[in-house]
């Protein structure tokens, strides 16, 4: 029964299985066994970039085609839920004609992108990709009237998704019963399903298909698959999968700008997510992007804490001192790499094989 929920593609490792299971059920009870907004909203950036980073994925760990413009389509997504709730109001129609609208726009330029684009060799798509990007940043800034340029927009969502909403005004386990928690919940439910269909899609065999062209596209052209068709199929796909972690990332911040879904900072966090947590694995997207992000929210925290306890030593005071904490993120990466090669899931999976 769970080989058949997960598509036939189990983790192959108790170790992974083991930290898996850990992940997903720390994300299921992340209101109730880490109190406090900053917690939630870490669990929720995961669960948006779960999707996110599967859904990159599925172009350059499964299909071999990088793409600098992922973030595109993944602020589409956000800038349809935002638009709409602004223009219509806060309701689930409202909701439902932006992600719509941004799902239809995300299949239109995919498809444009791919068409012109795909056929090309993979670094002067991987530029053509970074300019078509840089261009949609610059229109989402300069188009005030509609996306609130810099400023972004702010809106509000169904009552029953706000946090004011109440559904009982007896706490469950200490835990408010508001909308907010029922947001929290939509996401991950959303989050778990959409996952699950990249999943499946990567087992099918047109995901097959898709690892014998990034094996040897000449190959797999040579037997007969067109290689352009397939790959252009993979670009929409992956385009809307990003379209509608856009969606989910509007929905639980009620605001949208530039910054905020299409910065060239998103696309760099989702490029070390999927090698850290291991290209061409699906699995990686979990624990990459657990990882990555607790550590990105939580390292300053750490470091806080070793500059006090080493108060003692200035030097080392010095080097623990939060505000390097970019430094020491971009050690840990270093670090990550240089042990986990083939990122940590391909690592635990090598490892039950060789035992």
């Amino acid at each position: 029964m769970l080989q058949r929920f997960l598509s036939n593609d189990l983790p192959r490792s108790r170790w992974l299985a083991g930290l898996l299971i850990l992940l997903v059920l720390a994300l299921a009870l992340t209101p109730f066994i880490f109190p406090g907004v900053k917690a939630l909203n870490v669990a929720a950036k995961v669960l948006v970039f779960i999707v996110l980073v599967a859904s990159f994925d599925l172009l350059l760990g499964y299909t071999g085609i990088v793409s600098f413009a992922h973030t595109m389509f993944f602020g589409i997504g956000a800038y349809g839920i935002a638009v709409a709730t602004t223009r219509m109001g806060p309701t689930w129609e409202a909701m439902a004609v932006g992600l719509v609208g941004s799902l239809a726009l995300s299949f239109v330029l995919a498809l444009l992108v791919g068409l012109f684009s795909l056929r090309v060799r993979a670094i002067f798509f991987a530029m053509i990709t970074l300019a078509v990007a840089s261009a949609f940043l610059t229109l989402a800034s300069q188009l005030h009237e509609i996306t609130g340029g810099e400023d972004g927009l702010s809106f509000k969502v169904p009552e029953v998704l706000s946090p004011s909403y109440e559904f009982s005004e007896q706490p469950f386990l200490g835990v408010s019963l508001d909308g907010r928690l029922l947001s929290y919940y939509l996401l991950f439910v959303t989050a778990v399903v959409l996952f699950l269909a990249l999943l499946r899609i990567v087992n099918s065999p047109f995901g097959r298909v898709l690892q014998a062209i990034r094996e040897n596209e000449f190959r797999a052209e040579a037997i007969g698959y067109r290689v352009v068709v397939y790959r252009t199929t993979s670009a929409i796909l992956s385009a809307l999968f990003a379209c509608l972690a856009g969606a989910m990332l509007a929905l639980w911040l009620r605001y949208n700008g530039p910054d905020t879904s299409l910065s060239f900072e998103i696309m760099m966090d989702v490029l070390l997510i999927v090698v850290i947590g291991g290209m061409g694995t699906m699995y990686g997207a979990i624990v990459g992007a657990s990882l990555f992000l607790v550590a990105q929210s939580y390292l300053q925290d750490l470091l806080r804490l070793g500059s006090e306890a080493a108060s003692a030593l200035p030097w080392l005071s010095a080097l623990l001192s939060p505000d390097r904490w970019l430094l020491w993120l971009g050690v840990l990466f270093v670090l990550s790499v240089y042990y986990f090669p083939s990122g940590v899931v391909g690592r635990l999976r090598a490892r039950s094989l060789q035992s």
